[in-house]
């Protein structure tokens, strides 16, 4: 009997997927294990296996385009089956009998009476679940050039990366629609392309939707698409800007190498990254040095003050908001004004757990640090107060009896939380290893959805910048986040003497919807004991 593959949900903020590539054609022998397509969700494109054996019948979802999770994808049953019945309402019979496209696969779904023969619309793709919206940082290709299958198109800025794009048709770049620096909505038309020649008048005003320019940037006029102004790729010498890929400018950044002395290998003088692994910096004559000023030419001090005469010009500068910046903008309103927020400050004497990490990182191949001491002790503090590890919802209060910490991490363009999933039964050393592993993936923006998703408590730590002490917005759905400061070394009481000690300062923010001040401190209490005395946390 036929079953339906319906489009998976490949992470817990999964709402629709787009088909990047079908490895099977129907009429094709399936296996239970064989790759059936290559799916990119929100944040990733990851391989979709087949559970089911037999012969793909029926495709519902073309390369390109995108649909809601659920939706017909495919049907797999026996050679020859009658499946009109189960793609009954979702295609026409036309469709059914022959599935196989013979045009080029586009990059979301499209009227094909509206297209001439061999023309693709290119939409703004959705490359993050929270994305509205994306910005056009690069563009790759201009009018005219050809674009092969897996040529990189253009790179969009989303709301939590700068990613390449690539396309997944080949012909002539027929249209831009949305130029460099400018944004627009998801699905709107970035892109056409199709034969050399071909006329595409209209094309762009049937399937356009709301460009916003910059208001420094003409609006483009959307009754003559195929006058739009090429993008040239200029070199760096005469425009300033540098052409590379995204790996390739974190590397020359790790590396400290001045992109503008490396010659790009790929495509428009485009720099790679085996372009920067293989840079070697050319000498750099010195400057010529000026010349000494006798010491008879020093003007002396007078005594007389003149008035101050300003002799610059007053200057800003507008930066333009990333999308990553918009989204850490709206969930930290939204989380602020909908979460009553209130916060519990305590004092820790650090003294005891100084002289356990120094114990414990004697131990080859082990580096633990103070922050992974905190990850620990409040996953076992947690353990101990599930209420402070919940979430709300409007008809129930959630308790999660397990404990997975999502450690805040600055990047370049904002902030990150990946996630450290069953915190409480790992050793402080594989919260060690785990939290530099994720940390580092953060910063090279190779983080994936499941790393970054399901946190239910959160630990901030501005120690290693010196702060002393502050206050948190809670990660929501999280119902509190710890805030860490630095280790100070000062004067404190013990046994009624004033001695030099260690302390570092905890700041609780709680959502009183789910957190009363009792249960609050009740975990800082907790807190404080295991790490006054770390010994408790290796019991």
């Amino acid at each position: 009997m036929a079953t339906k593959v319906t489009m998976p949900r490949l992470s817990d903020t999964m709402t629709e997927g787009t088909v990047a590539t079908w490895l099977k054609k129907v009429g094709d022998k399936v296996s239970e294990g064989d790759i059936l397509a290559e799916i990119e969700t929100d944040k990733a494109t990851m391989e979709f296996e087949s559970f089911n054996a037999g012969t793909l019948l029926y495709i519902g979802i073309q390369e390109g385009e995108t649909a809601a999770v659920d939706s017909l994808l495919a049907i797999i049953g026996k050679e020859g089956e009658d499946i009109s019945g189960l793609i009954s309402g979702t295609t026409t019979e036309a469709q059914t009998e022959a599935p196989a496209q013979t045009e080029p696969a586009t990059n979301n779904p499209q009227p094909a009476t509206s297209l001439p023969k061999g023309v693709v619309v290119v939409t703004m793709p959705r490359l993050s679940d929270t994305m509205t919206e994306g910005t056009v940082a690069t563009w790759l290709k201009k009018i005219g050039d050809e674009v092969k299958e897996g040529d990189i198109l253009a790179e969009i800025e989303t709301d939590k990366a700068t990613m390449e794009f690539e396309s997944f048709n080949a012909g002539t770049l027929l249209y831009i629609g949305i130029q460099e620096g400018q944004s627009a909505p998801v699905d709107s038309v970035l892109a056409i392309i199709g034969p050399a020649g071909t006329d595409i008048a209209g094309v762009a005003e049937n399937f356009k939707k709301g460009v916003v320019a910059p208001a420094s940037a003409p609006t483009e006029s959307a009754s003559a698409p195929t006058t739009a102004a090429p993008i040239a790729v200029a070199d760096t010498a005469s425009a300033g800007r540098i052409f590379a890929s995204p790996l390739a400018k974190q590397i020359a950044k790790d590396k400290g190498i001045n992109l503008a002395q490396v010659k790009g290998t790929g495509e428009n003088g485009r720099i790679t990254k085996s372009d920067v692994e293989n840079f070697t910096p050319a000498s750099v004559a010195a400057a010529p040095s000026q010349t000494a000023q006798p010491a008879t030419d020093i003007q002396q001090p007078t005594t007389v003050v003149k008035p101050f005469v300003p002799a610059g010009e007053k200057f800003s500068e507008e930066i333009k908001n990333s999308q990553m910046r918009k989204t850490i903008a709206r969930r930290l309103a939204e989380s602020k004004f909908t979460a009553p927020h209130y916060y519990l400050t305590i004092e820790v004497s650090m003294d005891e757990a100084m002289k356990s990490r120094a114990v414990i990182n004697t131990v080859p191949d082990t580096k633990v640090s103070f922050n992974d001491m905190v990850v620990k002790a409040c996953a076992m503090a947690l353990k101990k107060h599930p209420q402070v590890n919940s979430q709300w919802r409007e008809d129930a209060m959630i308790i999660n009896h397990h404990v997975n910490i999502g450690v805040a991490v600055a990047v370049e363009d904002g902030l990150v939380v990946p996630v450290l999933n069953f915190t409480d039964q790992m050793s402080l050393s594989q919260i060690g290893a785990a939290v530099k592993d994720l940390a580092g993936k953060a910063k090279n923006k190779k983080l994936t959805p499941a790393e970054m998703e399901g946190s239910t408590f959160t630990v901030s730590n501005l120690g290693m910048f010196g702060i002393q002490s502050f206050t948190s917005i809670i990660n929501q759905p999280n119902s509190a986040i710890l805030s860490v400061g630095a280790i100070e070394e000062k004067p404190v009481v013990k046994n009624g003497q004033i001695v030099v000690g260690n302390t570092m300062t905890l700041t609780l923010a709680c959502d009183h919807r789910t957190v009363d001040g009792a249960t609050g401190a009740q975990f800082l209490q907790t807190l404080r004991i295991y790490l006054e005395n770390p010994v408790t946390m290796l019991a």
